[in-house]
């Protein structure tokens, strides 16, 4: 069985990772939670959810995972219950701050007796507050791989970092849909019913986290804006050179025209062709092509257009 639990004359705490039909089985039995949100710990949610009953707090969160090989940030799920007495976590072994967390207080007696004294909220709020933490260094690697797209456009390689603008947008949208729904469920946490097991001079501690969860989306907008300025910048970088490159051989191809009219005239099977069969023939119509070439390049030059 999948079940760790530390034990303290206050509380209980419950940590199952990956859960199975087992676990379930004995957290229902022993503590008569909602079928429903059982169920729910053995599929993966893609969004968060909160449900309050008469003598527990159930309620989902996802957090950021990154994939070191796919360099992709994905969700990793935590489920909570919350009692008066007990703190159920279950996590799906992705993200290791719970049972990091967890092997601490197993280990340190003085930590486990820091974070398991009182109420079980608590030691909610430094799972949750290690969680949030756990965000912060994911946000900065994403800060840093901006700056680097920003300093390789203006390098001139604008067609490599393509596919790396749409794979940090795309690490930045599922940042964004993982921490999205956060602010409410503290919220929801907050102005629980069940006031029993939740005391009033905690909220302190849940608006801090709810200040965290704000800083956090502030970040993201700002991360989602400048990206896209960074790729509406390279996107007319790169449209620039096209431009430039069309013009250049549109320019290129006007200045060829009189030539290529010349030699098609002069190729022409005409009985009494001027010039032809005489001296220097071939230097008279060659001298010809080159004037009209540097004719039409001494114009597009007043005009400014090479």
């Amino acid at each position: 069985m999948r079940i760790e639990q530390i034990k303290t004359k206050k509380l209980l705490w419950i940590n199952i990772t990956k859960p199975t039909r087992k676990e379930i089985d004995y957290l229902q039995k022993n503590y008569n939670f909602h079928h429903l949100d059982l169920e729910d710990c053995l599929v993966k949610i893609q969004r968060p959810q909160f449900s309050e009953y008469h003598n527990y707090l159930f309620f989902i969160l996802t957090f950021p995972f990154y994939n070191n090989q796919t360099r992709e940030i994905i969700s990793s799920e935590v489920d909570f219950f919350i009692g008066d007495k007990y703190l159920v976590t279950i996590n799906d072994g992705l993200n290791t701050t719970v049972n990091d967390f967890f092997k601490e207080l197993k280990e340190n007696d003085y930590n486990k007796e820091q974070h398991m004294s009182s109420h079980p909220v608590n030691l909610l709020y430094e799972v949750l507050h290690r969680l949030q933490s756990r965000t912060l260094p994911m946000l900065d690697h994403v800060s840093e791989d901006i700056e680097n797209v920003e300093k390789r456009i203006f390098k001139g390689e604008e067609k490599r970092v393509v596919k790396e603008i749409l794979h940090i947008k795309r690490n930045i949208v599922n940042l964004r849909k993982i921490m999205q729904a956060h602010k409410n469920i503290i919220k929801k946490i907050m102005n629980t019913n069940t006031k029993f097991f939740i005391p009033d001079k905690i909220n302190i501690y849940f608006t801090n986290i709810l200040d965290h969860t704000k800083d956090i989306w502030d970040i993201l907008e700002t991360q989602k804006e400048n990206i896209n300025a960074f790729q509406e910048t390279n996107e007319s970088l790169i449209s620039y050179k096209l431009n430039e490159i069309m013009r250049i051989l549109t320019v290129i191809s006007v200045i060829l025209i009189p030539a290529n009219l010349i030699a098609s005239i002069f190729g022409m099977n005409a009985r009494f062709m001027p010039f032809v069969n005489q001296p220097y023939d071939f230097q008279i119509i060659l001298s010809f092509m080159l004037i009209m070439m540097l004719a039409f390049v001494i114009y597009f030059r007043r005009k400014d257009w090479l």
